[in-house]
C-alpha cells in the first residue's frame, strides 16, 4: 500500500543526496514524481521559483516544500515524515 501524499522531487542524475532521498522515499512506501533538472533549464528555473533553493533534490510533499535531503532525513529522524506522507493532497 502506498502513502496519501502527492510527492515531487526536483534532481540531477549525478546527485548522491538525490540518491539517498530517493532511498529513504522508498524505504517508506511513497510513491514519488522525479523531475530531472539536470540538462532542463526551463525545470531548474521552476524548481527555483518554487522552492527558492539551487541546489538538488528540492522534495514537495502536498505542494509544500521540504527542502533537500537533510530536510527530509531529519523529518524522519524527527518522527514528523509518516505523518506528511500519510496526509493527502488538499483538494481546495
Amino acid at each position: 500500500m502506498s502513502r496519501a501524499a502527492k510527492v515531487r522531487m526536483y534532481t540531477k542524475a549525478w546527485c548522491g543526496y538525490c540518491a539517498a532521498a530517493k532511498n529513504l522515499l522508498k524505504s517508506k512506501r511513497a510513491e514519488f514524481e522525479i523531475i530531472d533538472v539536470g540538462g532542463d533549464r526551463d525545470q531548474l528555473e521552476q524548481m527555483i521559483e518554487l522552492s527558492g533553493g539551487r541546489t538538488v533534490p528540492q522534495i514537495f510533499i502536498n505542494d509544500q516544500p521540504i527542502g533537500g535531503y537533510d530536510d527530509i532525513a531529519a523529518l524522519e529522524a524527527d518522527g514528523e515524515l509518516d505523518t506528511l506522507l500519510d496526509q493527502a493532497p488538499s483538494t481546495i
